[in-house]
């Protein structure tokens, strides 16, 4: 009997640690591997600027905690699926629920993971984890000066309407904490920085139906709002070309207001903007040089409706239909995402397909013929290339 009760005091312990360690296996989705047809290349072969990855990160579905970083890298001819999880296998619940944007600034990756009111920041090269900084409701995310600008739905409160006003924070990049913030218009989306000035795509999505419908311009030595442009109804996009110029995208009603693509021209004085409306539909898009690559995914007549094209920036004039040459576009179910190489025009579209399981990555030739395609996360949208220092 003493015999029998000490075996069976011992085994407990070994028992128990086999019980967490499975319990542990099953928490932690491990990465996956595969061979992209492109050659692998040595690293010093790259050219200074030269994107040497890419990130991709996929938002996962609301509550299902499924946002994960894929990583294609493109010195070992390699696509790794959750690359996140593998490099940080300790963090609880992995990286969060609704990844919302990913950026690269200096030596770190930073995540805007909405559902989890954070921003994961992280090592660019290697993706560990450095640490995250609170912020409710974020969206996306722009440097300047050491300094990160995130929108973020939750602010104070109108007089006016009683509605939440949303916020833009200031992060500083050493420290990894908030320093100021600013009250901007309702539901704030992109944002992009030019010179002592953000800019703020403003949507106003809770007011339905009376949308947001302006651009919020914030004077960054104050971090005060200066002024609100009227634009668009429910703005989205917000990117600078080489020029100055901002390009905004609207995504009207989703009923009787279609979705539209604005430049916004700021004058000596930033406060006296020009804006021109090309009345062309755009979800997203990528700026390479003077080009601006677009393509468009509305609800019409009971289905999707996507199309694609090119904009010469400078003449403001679509000048091609279709950037894809192959007939592969027949392939993209849901389009949630694109990005150009900037050094050898690579495209990159990331396919929502059915937003509810795994999506694809297509890459196309800058002729517009299909190189490669891969199944990734779940929701795809955001991506950010690693270049070569």
């Amino acid at each position: 009997m003493k015999k029998r009760f000490l075996s069976a005091f011992l085994l407990a312990p070994l028992c128990a640690a086999v019980f967490f360690s499975c319990e542990e296996e099953k928490t932690i989705v491990p990465s996956e591997y595969e061979n992209l047809p492109i050659p692998a290349r040595q690293e010093s072969s790259f050219a200074s600027g030269e994107p040497i990855g890419m990130y991709l990160l996929n938002e996962g579905n609301m509550g299902s905690n499924k946002s994960t970083i894929d990583y294609a890298d493109f010195v070992s001819g390699r696509y790794i699926r959750n690359f996140y999880t593998e490099k940080n296998p300790a963090v609880m619940l992995s990286l969060g629920d609704m990844g919302n944007d990913i950026q690269i600034y200096g030596s770190k990756l930073y995540a805007v993971v909405n559902g989890s009111h954070k921003v994961e920041v992280m090592n660019a090269r290697s993706c560990v984890r450095i640490g995250q900084i609170e912020i409710p409701n974020g969206r996306y995310i722009r440097f300047a000066n050491g300094k990160a600008y995130v929108s973020a739905y939750v602010g104070g409160t109108s007089s006016e309407a009683g509605e939440q006003l949303g916020t833009v924070y200031e992060i500083d990049t050493a420290l990894l904490t908030v320093t100021r913030k600013v009250t901007v218009g309702y539901q704030p989306e992109e944002l992009e920085i030019a010179g002592n000035y953000l800019y703020v795509a403003n949507s106003g999505q809770n007011p339905y139906p009376d949308y947001e419908y302006t651009v919020s311009i914030v004077e960054t030595d104050g971090m005060t709002q200066v002024k609100k442009l009227p634009v668009g109804i429910n703005l989205h996009r917000l990117r600078q070309d080489r020029y100055g110029r901002l390009w905004v995208t609207s995504r009207g009603n989703y009923y009787d207001v279609p979705s539209n693509l604005y430049v916004l021209t700021p004058g000596q004085n930033p406060l006296e903007t020009t804006i021109d409306t090309l009345d062309i539909p755009c979800s997203e898009f990528a700026i390479k040089g003077d080009s601006l690559y677009f393509y468009s995914l509305e609800w019409k007549d009971g289905s999707n409706s996507i199309s694609y094209g090119v904009i010469d920036i400078n003449t403001k004039t679509k000048v091609c239909a279709e950037f894809i040459s192959d007939g592969t576009q027949s392939e993209i179910q849901a389009p949630y995402g694109i990005a150009v190489n900037p050094y050898n025009g690579d495209i990159f579209i990331a396919d929502a397909k059915n937003y509810v399981s795994s999506g694809m990555l297509h890459c196309y030739s800058s002729n517009g013929t299909r190189k490669w395609s891969v199944r990734t996360g779940d929701i795809p949208g955001h991506m950010a290339f690693l270049c070569k220092e």
